[in-house]
């Protein structure tokens, strides 16, 4: 027997729903409010979660995050009166089982809901004896959890990965967890950064050459593919590779055999290939600057890790992470980190990602020296400076010219409602000046197609 959650605000539908599941034998509850959803949430394991996606006090798509964020969190089948495609695609990113469209028949309904409980059995039976080895991967928010779940079914598996995501959110580290994870963890991990390899050498680098095949080949010698044999080759940065070697890098993927340049001899590698890259390869294929059949064969497994600032709740658990790291090393007893410190650490917004917080947590752990606790002072001065103006800037806004000095902690804002009104008025401004293009809208902000229109359902505002 399952316990279920139904969060919808239609009595006839949770009526419909109730029913089928006790005919089911399933335990079955409901909320016609998310607050009332969320708080059964948190009050007791659920196994399955039925969500309305307009509901009276919000968009269940954007609590999709702390459904997910429970200690054991449940499935999700997403349930709207409207044939969104785009809120499809949202469901679908953020984790959720299925998407029906109401009314969905009864059948329907009973073998989505058969099919979830079946593969949460068989997930549940099958974590009960994996244990991931997840050595220097920090983070316990909802979205690095999906991202063990991803590492755990790429251990499993021997198919290619690839890894995409902003520079410094630790694309190489989850490629290692991976290996650390699979069969073949105690073979060779082999690094290829795409980035640093000039044409003229990358076959030589790749595939190995023999001696006086090119000037300066004084003696023969094996490639990175051949060194990576039974074991993990990791191209890093995969989408710098010029659109020769990807022609050349593809047959040696489908067969597995190259050749060392000046040998006529084939070599084999049984090598498995993680790649990763924080460019948007899809858009590379449209555009001929990557080659589609080469996109598909990397392509099997794809694992996205989030920016440091869709992961808030993680920022805090990484600083504490570094600072005991950096003890450790140095053989000093642990320091504390000042609330003010934390503070500011939570304000920052990381462009740099993880990289660019562990890079500022070790310059303000040198500048404590000898203290005890390290402090918001010890920070390097462009973050104290950023963190400043954004808090001054907020505060003028709220206050007057003369009030600004004087009450600028009474005035400031939580830093979450700081972030929806600069949304809101930087998507007021992206329609004011861009109207029904959605292509010029896409193009100027950055966003994906889905992520806008999530973001102008939030502020219900009509492109």
């Amino acid at each position: 027997m399952a316990r279920i959650l139904i969060i919808d605000d239609d009595p006839q539908v949770c009526e419909t729903l109730q029913s089928l599941n006790f005919r089911l034998g399933h335990e079955c509850l409901a909320a016609h409010t998310l607050k009332d959803g969320l708080e059964q949430l948190g009050r007791m394991e659920f196994d399955l979660v039925f969500l309305d996606v307009r509901l009276p006090d919000g968009n269940g798509l954007q609590a999709l995050g702390q459904i997910r964020n429970q200690t054991s969190p449940p499935d999700v089948i997403v349930l709207t009166g409207q044939g969104d495609p785009e809120g499809a695609e949202l469901a679908i990113q953020g984790g959720v089982w299925d998407y029906l469209v109401k009314p969905s028949p009864i059948k329907q309904i009973k073998e989505t809901l058969n099919r979830a409980l079946a593969y949460r059995r068989e997930k549940k039976a099958s974590g009960q004896t994996m244990t991931l080895d997840l050595k220097d991967v920090v983070g316990e928010s909802s979205v690095m959890r999906r991202c063990y779940e991803r590492i755990a079914q790429a251990g499993g598996s021997d198919s290619t990965v690839l890894l995409t995501g902003e520079t410094g959110t630790g694309k190489e580290l989850l490629a290692r967890s991976i290996h650390r994870n699979s069969l073949r963890s105690s073979r060779a991990f082999v690094v290829v950064d795409c980035a640093s390899l000039t044409e003229s050498l990358l076959e030589s680098i790749l595939f190995g050459h023999t001696k006086g095949s090119f000037t300066g080949a004084a003696r023969d010698r094996v490639g990175l593919v051949k060194i990576a044999d039974q074991g993990t080759l990791f191209l890093d940065e995969i989408g710098e590779l010029p659109l020769s070697a990807q022609k050349t890098f593809l047959r040696v993927l489908q067969e597995r055999r190259f050749r060392p340049v000046g040998s006529n001899q084939e070599l084999e590698s049984d090598f498995r290939l993680i790649s990763a890259t924080n460019r948007d390869l899809a858009a590379m294929v449209k555009s001929g600057e990557f080659r589609q059949d080469l996109y598909y064969r990397i392509n099997t497994i794809q694992l996205h890790l989030p920016a440091l600032r869709e992961r808030e709740d993680d920022v805090l658990i990484l600083a504490r992470y570094h600072i005991d790291k950096l003890c450790r090393q140095r053989n000093i007893p642990i320091k504390e980190m000042d609330p003010d410190l934390e503070g500011m650490l939570r304000r920052y917004e990381w462009p740099g990602n993880v990289r660019e917080l562990f890079n500022t947590i070790e310059q303000a752990f040198v500048h404590s020296g000898a203290e005890k606790t390290v402090y918001a002072q010890h920070l390097p001065q462009a973050v104290r400076i950023r963190v400043a103006r954004t808090i001054l800037g907020q505060g003028r806004e709220e206050a007057g010219p003369e009030e600004a000095q004087m009450e600028v902690e009474e005035a400031l804002p939580t830093l979450k409602d700081f972030k929806t009104s600069k949304e809101r008025e930087y998507l007021l401004r992206l329609v004011g000046s861009h109207g029904k293009d959605i292509q010029k809208m896409l193009s100027v902000s950055g966003l994906s197609r889905s992520h806008l229109y999530a973001m102008l359902k939030k502020h219900d505002i009509e492109a």
